[in-house]
């Protein structure tokens, strides 16, 4: 077990990815994927810290989540291959544009289903310009986030992620309370935490609700396009939201705050077995690794 007096926890991330896991420390990550063979294997990146502008509150949250999306490609590339058995030396074979071409689906699916269609069904629906208007938009929009997590909740390969999901969130807990990272050791801690990328989006979608009710001009068209524009700055100050609940999650009213984050986690985590759990510690292991 660490000792208390020894230098202070990194702050650790991660998300899930196809029969893996990727965890992150500020200068390190680390993706780690049960193969088709049964064996884990793993691959790290070095991470450049936010540089500029970039440094300072909000603005910092937009570089976070650009360079998620990145490596969250990257790991999803890898892991896809070497859980198929086809690359277990590391390399990508997903080229930048494939990379590319998948981003901007993904970009394109998220503006169509979270932004573009509920504000076409608030128009048909509610018409006009006010606060109705925006608080029925800004129900669409969680309707069809929570939607969305149930719909791909129900497939068996996406159930998996999930399971590997709870087994990050564990491993992570086992970590930040000193704990020895075995199995047994980290099955005592929940699947649900603070810092989850779901709790990310859910508060994302609060503060639009709020955002868009400030900046709201008249039109369609317009609407739309200042969704667009306004959502850097929202995630940006969603981000500062999410590190403050997380840095004060003992607080009783910061925990009401993570509470909803939490209770839509029941989706996005499962109970993980022990096999999902030691790849979750082989990565997290490979960022506490010094290189």
């Amino acid at each position: 077990m660490v000792k208390k007096d020894e230098p202070e926890l990194m702050l650790i991330g991660g998300q899930a990815v196809i029969e893996g896991v990727l965890m992150r420390s500020k200068e390190k990550a680390a993706v780690a994927v049960r193969s088709e063979s049964g064996r884990i294997v793993d691959k790290e990146w070095k991470l450049r810290s936010a540089r500029g502008f970039f440094r300072y509150p909000v603005l910092r949250g937009v570089y976070v989540l650009y360079d998620t999306l990145v490596l969250g490609f990257k790991a999803l590339s890898f892991s896809a291959n070497a859980a198929a058995g086809e690359d277990e030396k590391g390399k990508d074979v997903l080229g930048k544009r494939e990379m590319l071409v998948s981003f901007a689906f993904a970009i394109f699916l998220a503006v169509a289903l979270f932004i573009a269609a509920p504000l076409f069904l608030t128009k048909a629906i509610v018409g006009g310009n006010g606060i109705l208007f925006n608080l029925v938009d800004g129900i669409f929009r969680l309707l069809a986030f929570l939607g969305y997590l149930v719909f791909i909740s129900m497939f068996k390969d996406v159930r998996r992620i999930f399971e590997y999901h709870g087994a990050e969130h564990m491993t992570i807990h086992a970590y930040e309370h000193h704990e020895r990272l075995l199995p047994d050791k980290i099955r005592k801690y929940p699947t649900m935490h603070p810092r989850c990328g779901t709790s990310f989006l859910l508060i994302v979608i609060l503060v639009s609700i709020l955002a868009f009710s400030v900046v709201n001009p008249e039109g369609f068209v317009p609407k739309f396009l200042s969704r667009i524009v306004l959502l850097p700055v929202i995630a940006g100050l969603s981000y500062e939201l999410l590190r403050l609940g997380a840095r004060f999650e003992k607080n009783f009213v910061m925990r009401l705050f993570v509470f909803p984050g939490i209770l839509l986690q029941r989706i996005t985590t499962k109970e993980p077995d022990k096999g999902q759990i030691l790849v979750a510690v082989a990565a997290l292991k490979s960022v506490l690794r010094k290189s």
